[in-house]
């Protein structure tokens, strides 16, 4: 699910890639609901590539989402309750206990926490990759 929602640099918010034309993608806003053109020059990522570092092995962010849905109970999350960084640091590290914290700033902690919130308000809320896909192949291998 999340390879289909995007993230554009400059532009605020989530999007859902509707359709594909020449040069361009078609997106819709998940807030709004609003669509519009994403061209090749802009900056577009899908969320199913992005991954947070940890000390280890970077973790998918698809289960970043679903930890912190474990954690709420499937609710926003109230960024502004937040004192400062601190706090938004001590929220994250309980949600991914070995996350790098050199290498992720707290922007990027906000960030994911405020692309959560945007992801629930929407009605999105199966964040991991299905493993129905890897199981498809070892049945072949059976025969």
């Amino acid at each position: 699910m999340l390879k289909t929602i995007l993230a554009i640099s400059g532009k605020p918010g989530l999007f859902k890639l509707v359709s594909q034309g020449k040069n361009m993608l078609i997106v819709e806003a998940l807030a709004t609901g609003k669509r519009t053109p994403a061209y090749a020059h802009d900056k577009v990522i899908s969320l199913g590539d992005i991954a947070i570092y940890t000390v280890e092995e970077d973790v998918p962010l698809g289960n970043v989402l679903e930890a912190i849905k474990a954690k709420t109970g499937g609710q926003p999350v109230d960024i502004k309750a937040f004192e400062d960084d601190a706090a938004m640091r001590a929220y994250f590290k309980e949600v991914l206990p070995d996350f790098d914290e050199e290498r992720v700033y707290t922007n990027d902690i906000k960030k994911v926490l405020s692309w959560y919130n945007l992801l629930i308000a929407a009605g999105i809320t199966d964040f991991a990759e299905k493993e129905e896909e890897e199981d498809a192949p070892k049945a072949e291998e059976a025969e």
